[in-house]
């Protein structure tokens, strides 16, 4: 049994099934179901490869009731909302998830990058590492000297020291460099003609964003393209700046179990995997799989 915890971007696997499964996948009510097959099938690979002991998977409730709309209105304001066939499928995603004895992290408030922040800081606290399952970038603020980020898809692993090769920063900067040349995944738009490289030289000298707009006279005299349009440009947006760290910064105060044995894996409930099994149609192979897992046989 893997003694690191697993943390799973739920929501992001998800969305990854309902885009590369076929539409030929329907439930017993002939409602679609491609994104819950193709979903089941990453968990229980996940589950069968990793075998954790400590495990939870952390879904967004909703694209606009995040404390972040509030703060910044526009934030996430580009991404469409999902249909209503997704919205149902997520809902049985997560009943997949429970039945399975796999600890689900929800809430309308916070985010799913914040859940799994959340419960880092928990189990890290206990003296139990982390792996978290998710391509996205935002996460490796949150790595430790013994935690790991995973892209399942690629199999590709990395920790703090891979946060520094992909974006030029070191965790603890991860939430200012997103501030500075902003997000557009999440509408965050960052100071206007601060890119990533600039962001990354700026964070180099100055270690942190309150540095860097304390001491902005200094960004004239760094050998950085255009650094006198630089200092002016974040004087004008020094406030927003600010603002946008309060959207990149991941929230470690969501709720989430306050006992770590709330995120302990537990035996699966197989009466309910039957009737989920029943209900989404579920072939035999991937039925004899939920049920090894269910009952601990993996």
């Amino acid at each position: 049994m893997s003694s690191a915890a697993h943390l799973v971007d739920g929501s992001l696997y998800v969305f990854r099934a309902w885009h590369s499964m076929p539409d030929e996948f329907f439930d017993a009510d002939g409602h679609p179901v491609n994104a819950v097959h193709g979903f089941t099938r990453f968990l229980c690979e996940l589950l069968e490869r990793t075998r954790p002991g400590h495990v939870a998977v952390a879904f967004d409730a909703s694209l606009t009731t995040s404390f972040r709309n509030a703060i910044y209105p526009p934030y996430k304001a580009n991404r469409e909302l999902p249909p209503a066939d997704l919205e149902r499928q997520f809902v049985l995603c997560r009943e997949v998830v429970e039945a399975l004895g796999v600890t689900v992290l929800i809430d309308h408030s916070y985010e799913a990058d914040d859940l799994i922040g959340s419960a880092l800081w928990q189990l890290r606290a206990h003296g139990i590492a982390s792996v978290i399952v998710s391509a996205d970038k935002d996460f490796g603020q949150l790595l430790g000297e013994h935690d790991e980020q995973w892209d399942f898809a690629r199999n590709l692993r990395w920790g703090p020291a891979g946060v520094y090769e992909k974006l030029g920063v070191h965790p603890h900067q991860v939430a200012d460099y997103l501030a500075l040349c902003g997000d557009a995944v999440d509408n965050i738009p960052g100071v206007p003609g601060i890119g990533a490289k600039t962001a990354a030289a700026l964070l180099g000298h100055f270690d942190n964003l309150d540095n860097l707009l304390e001491r902005v006279d200094e960004v004239a005299f760094l050998r950085i393209r255009g650094a006198a349009g630089c200092v002016a440009r974040l004087r004008e947006h020094s406030d927003a700046a600010r603002m946008y760290r309060r959207l990149t910064r991941i929230a470690l105060d969501a709720p989430v179990p306050s006992d770590i044995d709330g995120l302990r894996r537990r035996d699966g409930d197989a009466g309910a995997l039957e009737n989920l099994c029943e209900r989404l149609r579920f072939g035999p192979l991937t039925r004899s799989r939920l049920t090894a897992l269910a009952t601990g046989k993996d």
